[in-house]
């Protein structure tokens, strides 16, 4: 009787006769022994990383270096000349597809400008994406600095490795997961593809030497890949967030939870996906900072206000929109403001620890334009 069995690279399970040994995948090429004896869950994710990180860029090559529309010859390139297959027929792929995340908690150690919250919000996004969303816990990447291995730390040469395996191999019916909290930038935009003249970045742990990676670079990296049927979510806790990925529509909402789209694409710049369907949840707008503090949890612990406010929502409101995810967590930052602020006594906690909060407005944007009120959020 036939058994399954999970493809080590592409993660892809495969139906594999019994008197089969080896195998290897019409997908990705990835040859493996059926006899395998199964590892500890929160260690395959770790194993699998290994098996991918090093193919998807070329030794002594860091840079990405896409070319053409959607073409990723530092990531495809290898695997192809490496396993050359026929192209594979096609299967039929479940409903619910498969989910795959990459979390990123960088606390910046030993700097001027570290954060205390961050690490802690990669831990609960992680919870809530396992315990509650039913995320495989041998599918999530976790890249924070207060790890040992040197290639689970957020510096730029692994966050750019995690997003290629992010979206490597995707197919039609899967939900990929990016999450970042840490620090956010702007910087001037030299190919002239942004209407306020300045590209959004994320830092990673080493920026200082190696630099930022800027919305150009994201965008091409995990949105522009989505084929037809796979759908990506991004949730960013960092300053200057609200066009991170560089999707084509921006939600513009006023107080009152009235909204358009902004519609921002140019003919000259590809920024859209293959097919897929993109979204980003950002912790700010582009010209707005984002608060690392311990008002929402009431405790020394300090949260991402917005993780925070998303993770409570989700967890507490079922059946929500887009719409009303984005109302609710906006709304729970404006109504802890606004309390601290009537409380002259905690005045000088108001100033040095919400200052940026008080002009802190999470943002929605999107591969494409829909009712926000009337699609369901989903994961």
């Amino acid at each position: 009787m036939a058994r399954r069995h999970q493809c080590s690279g592409c993660l892809q399970y495969l139906l594999v006769p019994p008197e089969v040994q080896t195998i290897r995948c019409g997908l990705c090429g990835t040859i493996a022994s059926t006899n395998d004896v199964p590892v500890a869950s929160n260690a395959r994710a770790t194993a699998r990383w290994g098996q991918v990180r090093d193919l998807l860029v070329p030794p002594g090559q860091d840079s990405y270096s896409a070319s053409g529309t959607h073409s990723f010859p530092s990531v495809y390139g290898p695997l192809r000349q490496q396993h050359p297959q026929p192209r594979p027929a096609l299967s039929p792929v479940s409903v619910h597809g498969r989910k795959r995340a990459m979390i990123c908690g960088l606390s910046y150690y030993g700097k001027s400008y570290s954060l205390k919250g961050s690490i802690n919000d990669a831990m609960c996004m992680r919870y809530l994406l396992v315990e509650k969303l039913g995320f495989p816990l041998d599918s999530i990447l976790m890249l924070t600095d207060d790890q040992n291995d040197p290639l689970l730390k957020p510096t730029k040469r692994n966050m750019r490795k995690g997003m290629r395996w992010l979206v490597y191999g995707c197919q039609p019916g899967d939900s990929l997961v990016f999450y970042f909290s840490g620090h956010g930038d702007q910087q001037e935009d030299y190919n002239l593809d942004e209407l306020d003249g300045y590209d959004q970045a994320l830092l990673p742990i080493d920026h200082e030497t190696e630099g930022k990676i800027i919305d150009d670079e994201i965008n091409e990296t995990i949105v522009r890949p989505l084929p037809r049927g796979a759908k990506l979510h991004a949730i960013v806790d960092a300053c200057h967030s609200g066009t991170i990925l560089d999707l084509s529509f921006d939600c513009k909402m006023n107080k009152e939870g009235y909204y358009i789209w902004e519609d921002k694409r140019n003919p000259k710049f590809n920024k859209g996906t293959s097919g897929g369907l993109a979204f980003c949840f950002s912790a700010c707008g582009d010209g707005q900072k984002a608060s690392d503090t311990n008002v929402f949890t009431g405790t020394k612990t300090n949260t991402g206000a917005m993780t925070f406010s998303f993770i409570h929502a989700v967890e507490n409101e079922p059946d929500l929109t887009y719409g009303r995810l984005l109302t609710t967590i906006r709304n729970a930052i404006r109504e802890v403001n606004a309390r601290l602020r009537k409380k002259g006594t905690i005045k000088t906690l108001v100033n040095k620890v919400l200052q940026k909060s008080t002009v802190q407005e999470p943002q929605l944007s999107s591969s494409y334009p829909f009712d926000i009120y009337k699609k369901r959020f989903l994961l």
